[in-house]
């Protein structure tokens, strides 16, 4: 069933992108799909409906984060930790995914034009909801700042400018734009709302909703990345003392490093989530797993998977990641890498959430955590085969099956490092993506201090003691990137990390040797239909 859908939703984007190129082809007549506003608006009118608004528009986020195209390709694939290689006619899609790890993505791009409607329309919602005319709860205005900010926020990280509407002005001018210091005043301002209107809710509390602690995660994360977004390339010292102090606020409230590393990415309350989305984890898990990894789904998509150097970021045997489904790791490795469970499955007796599909073990239990690499096993522990029969040993490297050359078309089906989060064993479709974690803080705060011209050592081995991690004797700005990725993997952060430390625009295995150095990929291209339908969109260099 899932392989259905996951080949559904790839027509879908294949057919939007040739709807948009047909009409880019035809005539210049386009239609407006962001920031529009009802003409005559004049307020929502009472507090039930601007409740009902603010629930549309977080049940619109669950869409939007998680998704396994879009905001998550365009935060995740453009880095060095995930790719998606053509394997025969799957995850061709007119290499809209090649595209974005070999950064030679288009202002066409169906992904980039997805995102940008998505969370400008968010940020439309909220401002109805914020405007000073309608019966809006105190509760509201906090969830509608909040969702205002994050909406902003993304356009802006990703963009680098904001068409922000006035819900007061005339709806048929265009909106203005947002860049630089303006936008991220505006989105500080919002936050500053939220905070002081939003419930606060401490550690291990149900957070599908923002609490005041998520918006002080949001807040730390724009000053963290205001240098990058004003231009001025030097963290100002009060923006990282700002930094360290919400993030101590966030700890106030209960919140803090969790050992167990994969428990946190079950449905169980932890005191490390601080924000998490209630939508399926499915895409997380059949994306990267292959046809015959579990039967349960009816099997992987065997697509997203990482390159052999992200992968050595962690301790351990380069070739072998292997363990116990007890916990006992056999090749030196890390918690955080995970391991692939030599002896299968694990028996079920009646104490998991899943069933046992009739085999007496556990729903995908046979599924290793983090990094499977080399030969994976059924529940019962035989040896698993792909579907011509060969056994099923994932590769460190991604090679073409008709010369044997390196290539991101033509694997076979056993290419690549594959990397996972949330297990099926835990519930394939347990709606509980976590979006915004202590650990990132803790490790914000670490940056922040860092920056500060401060010493992080002992902060980041704080949380490689919980992490059961061997200690550094120093960190650097190197290692504190690494660390992040070690901790942030496939979470939605590593295009983010990588432009703040200067390393996005690096050489990785297979980017076009013309986007090496190209710091205009730092931003995406502004669609090309909004520029045309708002002239104060100005399109971003190099596009």
């Amino acid at each position: 069933m899932k392989k259905v859908m996951k080949q559904s939703n790839r027509i879908a984007t294949t057919l939007l992108f040739v709807g948009i190129l047909f009409a880019s082809c035809t005539n210049l007549e386009v239609e407006q799909t962001d920031s529009l506003l009802a003409e005559g608006f004049a307020g929502i009118p009472t507090a039930e409906e601007a409740a009902s608004q603010v629930t549309a528009m977080y049940n619109n986020v669950n869409g939007y984060v998680g998704a396994q195209d879009n905001l998550y390709a365009l935060s995740e694939v453009t880095t060095d930790a995930l790719l998606v290689p053509t394997r025969g006619s799957d995850w061709g899609d007119n290499g809209i995914w090649r595209q974005m790890h070999q950064h030679s993505w288009t202002p066409e791009h169906s992904f980039i034009l997805n995102v940008w409607n998505q969370w400008n329309e968010l940020q439309l919602g909220a401002s109805e909801v914020l405007d000073s005319r309608s019966a809006s709860s105190t509760e509201s205005v906090g969830h509608a700042a909040f969702l205002r900010a994050l909406g902003m926020w993304v356009i802006l990280d990703n963009f680098g400018q904001i068409p922000f509407r006035d819900t007061a002005a005339d709806p048929l001018a265009n909106p203005i734009v947002l860049t630089g210091e303006d936008a991220v005043a505006q989105i500080i301002s919002d936050l500053d709302v939220a905070i002081a209107n939003l419930p606060a809710a401490s550690a291990g509390s149900d957070n599908r909703r923002a609490t005041k602690a998520a918006a002080r995660f949001l807040k730390a994360k724009v000053l963290l990345n205001r240098h990058i977004y004003n231009g001025s390339g030097t963290a100002a010292a009060s923006d990282m003392s700002a930094v360290i102090s919400l993030v101590d606020e966030i700890a106030a409230e209960g919140y803090e490093l969790t050992a167990g590393y994969f428990d946190l990415f079950t449905s169980d309350a932890d005191n490390e989530t601080i924000w998490y989305i209630p939508t399926a984890v499915g895409n997380r898990i059949f994306n990267t797993l292959h046809y015959n990894s579990t039967e349960l789904g009816g099997g992987g998509w065997n697509g997203f998977s990482t390159l052999a150097e992200f992968y050595d970021l962690f301790e351990g045997d380069a070739n072998s990641n292997r363990g116990n489904n007890d916990g006992t790791l056999l090749d030196g490795q890390e918690e955080r890498r995970g391991f692939v469970p030599i002896e299968g499955g694990v028996a079920y007796d009646g104490s998991f959430g899943t069933d046992d599909n009739d085999d007496g073990f556990v729903d995908g239990s046979n599924v290793g955590y983090g990094f499977l690499i080399g030969q994976q096993y059924a529940g019962n522990g035989n040896a698993l085969t792909d579907r011509g029969g060969n056994p099923l040993s994932f590769t460190r490297e991604f090679v073409s099956a008709v010369d044997g050359q390196p290539s991101l078309v033509d694997n076979n089906e056993v290419t690549g490092i594959r990397v996972i989060k949330y297990n099926p064993r835990n519930g394939a479709f347990a709606e509980h993506y976590v979006f915004f974690r202590y650990s990132d803080a803790h490790l914000m705060k670490a940056e922040a201090i860092m920056r500060s011209g401060g010493d992080p050592t002992a902060l980041v081995n704080e949380l490689r003691t919980v992490r059961g991690a061997a200690l550094l004797g120093s960190v650097t700005a190197q290692d504190l990137l690494d660390e992040r990725g070690r901790e942030l993997y496939i979470e939605g952060w590593r295009r983010n990390d990588m432009i703040r430390f200067g390393q996005y625009t690096r050489d990785w295995e297979f980017k076009e040797a013309s986007a090496v150095g190209d710091t205009n990929r730092h931003l995406f291209p502004i669609p090309a239909s909004q520029v045309i339908l708002n002239p104060n969109l100005v399109q971003n260099p190099g596009y």
